[in-house]
């Protein structure tokens, strides 16, 4: 059962009225950013369930490095990169193994003796490198490094993307918006690109749909689908398409804002899907609709990999895709079954 605003409120010791504003992205809102750390931890754990003890490795406790390309605060912003190492740290613990986080690529902060190395998000061939002469050791989570030869554990886009779209087509909604991310890794080498854009691209092409004059690209936070939102609106006016597809929680909890502001009723004039299905998709207004990744498993599946490769001396990598399921709540009312 999912957690309350009452539960988290408790556990931190701040109002309902705090809790909310946070998962809200309140920006207006005085509160420190240990605070609003804690809340969005707080919330993350209390949705999590607990997995199954198994016995750990019995020779010598493994030193696991973490190394997360977000920065510590800028976690906060896209929770999906936290709620998967949060579910890496419970793994970890289960199996008695020592993690030591990072963020932002640092290597001088990753202990020289370290077994494995788990590194969650995204990486030039030049990070990728210098974290391979750390340790054979690699497991990459949201990143396929399998053609360099290393473990990674990845997401199906394609098949959740043709979720999106299946269910906006079954109820006639045919001109389908986009708003995706782009970014860049942290020594800026390396363009990431959005493989929901390709996988929608591709979905939307088949079905002779495709019009580029309804995709946006933003850069994943709250503010930035807020603001391409906000030109959408602008320029295509009464041309505005019934349904959205938004890449991820926190662009489509931008949107949602923007559209409000706009008296566009959400879901009777726009059906909005998000990705991810984080924590603050259960606590926007109204209850955002989202495409459900199992972050839990994909952190605790590189754990696993590791695990196995140390017991194992396997040498050849592995890829471990994780499926998705598409959650439809009140931004979609119309695409409840009855």
């Amino acid at each position: 059962m999912a957690a309350t605003l009452k539960d988290i409120a408790q556990s931190v010791g701040v109002s309902l009225a705090t809790v909310s504003r946070v998962l809200n992205y309140d920006r207006t809102l005085s509160v420190s950013e240990h605070t609003r750390k804690q809340i969005f931890e707080v919330a993350e754990n209390l949705n999590y369930t607990k997995l199954k003890r198994r016995p750990a490795m019995p020779d010598k406790q493994l030193k696991i490095a973490v190394v997360q390309w977000y920065s510590e605060t800028k976690e906060l912003d896209d929770l999906y990169y936290m709620s998967i190492r949060l579910g890496l740290e419970k793994r970890s613990e289960q199996r008695h193994f020592l993690t030591m986080r990072t963020f932002q690529n640092d290597l001088n902060a990753i202990d020289p003796d370290v077994d494995a190395i788990i590194a969650i998000g995204k990486f030039s061939n030049q990070q990728v490198a210098a974290l391979a002469r750390l340790t054979p050791n690699l497991v990459f989570v949201d990143q396929d490094q399998l053609c360099h030869g290393y473990d990674s554990v990845v997401t199906d886009f394609q098949f959740a993307v043709d979720q999106v779209v299946d269910a906006f087509w079954a109820h006639g909604q045919h001109r389908i918006g986009l708003l995706h991310g782009a970014e860049w890794t942290t020594d800026k080498e390396l363009e990431v690109s959005d493989p929901r854009l390709k996988a929608f691209r591709r979905t939307m092409t088949a079905r002779n749909a495709y019009d580029p004059d309804l995709v946006f690209a933003g850069d994943y936070t709250n503010q930035s689908g807020y603001e391409q939102m906000k030109r959408a609106i602008t320029q295509l006016g009464d041309r505005l398409p019934d349904a959205f597809f938004v890449t991820n929680d926190p662009m489509a909890a931008g949107a949602l804002k923007a559209l409000r502001e706009a008296d566009l009723a959400v879901p009777d004039r726009v059906s909005l899907i998000g990705f991810n299905d984080t924590t603050i998709a259960k606590y926007v207004f109204p209850e955002l609709s989202t495409v459900h990744v199992n972050t839990e498993l994909l952190g605790s599946t590189a754990v696993d990999l590791i695990e196995n490769r140390l017991q194992t001396g396997r040498s050849t990598p592995q890829r471990v895709t994780v499926g998705t399921e598409l959650v439809l709540r009140e931004s979609t009312r119309s695409l409840k079954k009855a």
